[in-house]
């Protein structure tokens, strides 16, 4: 579990980390540096998944390579199938890193949002739905490992 105090909001109590995978963890498939080490620092921390409609085909492999659970979401429904995942976590407090249009419903009933906005871009709904917007995943994932960060973002 994370904890984050941030001054005028809600304490979050973080315990599921739900990661998209293509634009977020991946460009055109393949897996961007940097992200295996920091889930290993996070993943005694939050249960980690990845959700993906799996564009390129390589989800299976993304997942193993990193050691997390991958749900499969439908192509055409993928943003209702991912906002029934948060929906069924216990205990509550999700954190959600994406950067898609079907990422957009599993953003709002996230308790943290962030959107990434990478080389394959962002969606604008996707934005105007997050709490926090970084350049790459990895910024993302800093921001859980080093709470502080998102103190100084969300603060009133």
């Amino acid at each position: 579990m994370i904890q984050v105090s941030i001054p005028g909001k809600p304490d979050l109590e973080l315990h599921h980390l739900l990661l998209d995978m293509n634009g977020t963890l991946t460009v055109d498939g393949v897996l961007l540096d940097g992200i295996r080490e920091r889930l290993e620092f996070l993943k005694p921390k939050l249960n980690v998944y990845m959700l993906t409609a799996d564009t390129f085909g390589t989800g299976a492999q993304v997942a193993e390579e990193l050691g997390i659970e991958l749900f499969a979401v439908g192509a055409v429904n993928g943003g209702e199938d991912k906002q029934d995942f948060v929906a069924g976590l216990e205990p509550p407090g999700v954190v959600v890193i994406g950067n898609g249009v079907n990422d957009v419903l599993m953003m709002a009933a996230a308790d943290l949002a962030i959107a990434v906005l990478g080389r394959e871009g962002c969606a604008l709904a996707a934005l105007r739905e997050a709490d926090v917007a970084v350049r790459d995943v990895n910024d993302a994932l800093d921001l859980l490992i080093n709470p502080r960060r998102l103190v100084a973002t969300l603060r009133s």
